[in-house]
Order: C-alpha cells, then sequence, then structure tokens
C-alpha cells in the first residue's frame, strides 16, 4: 500500500533532532508522500525550505491558522501570496476559525479566514481548512467562496454524520485522523466517516498531535513522549476500514488518489530518493 499524510507538523520542536528518521519511518511504513501544514508566516516558510530538501516526497501549504489570526497585519497577505507561489506549496492554508479556544477573536478570525479564501480563489489554489466549535459560522463563510475555490478539505474532522454531509454538500474532502481510534471521543466519527464518499476521503496523522489511543504497545518505532508520527498512518487507515466495513486496500487506494488530484501530487513509485 502506498499512503498519503495529508497533515503533518513537521516544522516544530517535536521533530527538531530526528525529521531524517521520521520520514524514513514512514515511507517504511508506506507513506510515500506528506503534506506539512503551514500555520503562520514563519511555519510556512519553514515548511516550504523543509519540502525542498524532499522534493516529490514533502509538499507543503502556507497559511495563517485561526489561533494566529491576531498576528496579521497589512504585509501579510502579500507575503502569503508570494509564498503560495513557490515551488512545492500545494494549498493554502491551514484557515478557518477555532471558536472553542478564540486565541484570537472570532471577528478578526473571520476576517483573516475570508481574506486567505480571497487569495485561494485568486490564484486558483485549494484550501486546506480549520473549524473548531464554529460550524454555522464556517458554513456561512465558506458557502460564500466555495463556487470559487478549485478545492476545499475539512483538515483533521472530528465531528458527525450531519456535519459530514452538510461538508460534502459544499463539495469538500475530508481528512480524518487518529481521533478515529480513540473508544471516548471518536464514537461520532466512527460512525460519520461510513458516510463519506471514496473520492472525498483522505487520511493524515497531524504528527505530532492526536497519536491513536489504541496503537499496539509493540508498535515500531515506539512513540517518544506521546508523540505522534507519519509512520503511524497505515494504523488510521485500517481504522477508517474497519468503520466503514471495506479492506485497508481499498481505503488505501481511494484516498491516495484523492490526495494526489486534490493536491496536484507527483506520482512517485520508489521510497525515499
Amino acid at each position: 500500500m502506498k499512503l498519503i499524510d495529508i497533515g503533518v507538523n513537521l516544522t516544530g520542536r517535536s521533530f527538531r533532532h530526528d525529521l531524517d528518521e521520521v520520514i524514513q519511518h514512514a515511507q517504511a511504513a508506506g507513506v510515500v508522500q506528506q503534506v506539512i501544514t503551514g500555520t503562520n508566516i514563519e511555519h510556512s516558510q519553514k515548511a516550504i525550505d523543509l519540502a525542498a530538501h524532499y522534493p516529490d516526497v514533502l509538499y507543503s501549504t502556507a497559511g495563517v491558522h485561526p489561533h494566529h489570526a491576531k498576528e496579521c497585519d497589512d504585509r501579510t497577505l502579500a507575503t502569503l501570496e508570494s509564498l503560495a507561489q513557490q515551488s512545492g506549496v500545494v494549498a493554502i492554508g491551514e484557515c478557518g476559525l477555532d471558536f472553542k479556544r478564540n486565541f484570537s477573536p472570532p471577528d478578526v478570525q473571520e476576517h483573516w479566514f475570508e481574506a486567505q479564501l480571497e487569495l485561494a480563489s485568486s490564484l486558483n489554489m485549494p484550501v486546506f481548512l480549520h473549524q473548531r466549535d464554529a460550524h454555522q459560522r464556517f458554513l456561512a463563510i465558506l458557502g460564500h467562496w466555495r463556487d470559487r475555490l478549485p478545492a476545499a478539505v475539512a483538515h483533521c474532522f472530528t465531528g458527525d454524520t450531519e456535519q459530514v454531509r452538510a461538508y460534502i454538500e459544499l463539495d469538500l474532502h475530508i481528512g480524518i485522523t487518529g481521533w478515529i481510534c480513540d473508544e471516548r471521543r471518536g464514537q461520532a466519527l466512527q460512525q460519520a466517516v461510513r458516510h463519506i464518499p471514496d473520492d472525498r476521503l483522505m487520511l493524515e496523522t497531524d504528527a505530532p498531535y492526536l497519536l491513536p489511543r489504541d496503537l499496539p504497545l509493540d508498535i515500531r518505532p515506539k512513540p517518544r513522549e506521546r508523540r505522534n508520527e507519519p509512520a503511524y498512518l497505515p494504523h488510521i487507515c485500517a481504522a477508517v476500514a474497519r468503520y466503514r466495513e471495506v479492506d485497508t486496500a481499498t481505503v488505501a487506494e481511494h484516498s491516495t488518489r484523492a490526495a494526489r488530484e486534490f493536491f496536484g501530487l507527483s506520482r512517485i513509485n520508489s521510497a525515499m530518493r
């Protein structure tokens, strides 16, 4: 099986000392390509720089997470536009709304969410989306722009069947993480994942976050300090297959095809070069 991890956070401190090993572990597990998430200007540039070291293996997004919306200023959009046009950048984001923590005021989040949707529209690029506790406002804002965007993915989806149906009605792709492996919090998602069409389903670890709770004790490599890794994506793929009541190879095939088409990724047949 060949898998694509559409959401990894490789620019943080968690991977500072062993990034090469992390990528090699992922390759050995069948995770042939990864998309590094840009969460602000600094980390978008870091993601671009990392992807440049692993052509055709790592790609990146460029955007501002709602937590960082309050950091934006008059230079932000121009900088994002410049970053977005660099080699290896495949989407605008991570952008959206997060009303659970409100690290940035809601009105500021909404302003910069819409600004990034407008930028993606002008560049004809897909968007990598974040939504937490803001479902209705998210739908309202995104619905205004959806027809002007080539594609959009609800990253790290943790919602229920009703939300899946609303997102599919907006023609979104949906990214599933190890949240589905959580026997306490993942029950709604375990039901909802059945309702995602094959060509709209994609997989991600959101590493180093969201380490699957049900990883086998003997898994290799062992998690370091509860750190999630792209190498654990096959475990998530198997869980998705179980709840969709299909075989793992089917989920791998469909999700990989969807990711390649969504992001315009190259086809590779070997491990890291």
